[in-house]
């Protein structure tokens, strides 16, 4: 086969997963439609039960009740099929890995898919409450603290990006230090700059609150060391098996 040949036929094969992969994405919306009001209604819960009593959110745009939690759902769509896309997409590029790069790549797959979730859960059920408890607190006498759901969808979506983003540092870590583009050495050096590194991406992407920087920013900078730990465990490994192996060899049978 040619390599005007091969190619073709891997951008047929990438076609069909992206179709593939696409098809479930859509196929989880829409299993999920008829349940998109429950689904909103859980994405609000945290807002609402923070609001003053009579509190409730408003929408400003005519077609805002039907598209927002559309939106919602498609988001949950996309989590649900995700396990599935990132089959497609391992399937796609495991024929050109070598062995001890599939060990390797599949455990990081895996581990940024459920960290990933694990920060979007954090930001759910402790950063929101603490937060909209905060603002309601601080909210003049006689103002309606009330937002639009548009805006409110907006929020929610940047905040689980940040800290979904933020909980993939470990996998970040592993990633540089496996690849040789830095060593855990060089990263224990740079520690108080990651740590005024995280207060600024923190300040960047929460809300203008100390409370919401800090629970960002603290979990930021003990991943990062979980990272640190992780990838100095994987190094001492690799270099125990490198040397074992000679010793191994030595010890085998001649062969002549």
């Amino acid at each position: 086969m040619s390599e005007q040949e091969t190619f073709l036929s891997h951008l047929i094969e990438l076609r069909q997963r992206l179709v593939r992969a696409l098809l479930a994405v859509a196929l989880a919306v829409v299993v999920l439609l008829p349940w998109s009001r429950d689904i909103y209604a859980i994405l609000a819960h945290p807002l609402m039960v923070s609001l003053p009593k009579g509190g409730q959110m408003i929408a400003t745009d005519v077609i805002g009740p039907f598209f927002v939690p559309l939106k919602v759902t498609a988001l949950v769509g996309f989590l649900v099929a995700l396990p599935y896309v990132l089959y497609e997409a391992w399937a796609f590029v495991a024929p050109g890995l070598y062995v001890h790069e599939k060990k390797l790549v599949m455990p990081l797959v895996v581990a940024s898919f459920v960290l990933f979730l694990v920060g979007m859960a954090f930001a759910y059920f402790l950063v929101f409450p603490m937060v909209f408890r905060f603002m309601a607190a601080v909210a003049p006498e006689g103002v309606a603290w009330m937002t639009d759901i548009d805006k409110y969808f907006g929020f929610v979506l940047s905040t689980f990006v940040a800290f979904g983003v933020t909980f993939e540092v470990p996998v970040v870590v592993i990633v540089l230090v496996r690849a040789g583009v830095v060593s855990v050495e060089k990263l224990k050096s740079v520690r108080p700059y990651v740590v005024v590194g995280a207060f600024i991406v923190a300040a960047i992407f929460t809300p203008p609150d100390v409370l919401s920087q800090v629970m960002l920013a603290v979990p930021l900078c003990i991943l990062f060391e979980a990272g640190l730990l992780i990838a100095r465990f994987m190094g001492n490994r690799a270099e125990q098996q490198a040397a074992a192996a000679p010793e191994e060899g030595e010890g085998g049978p001649s062969v002549t």
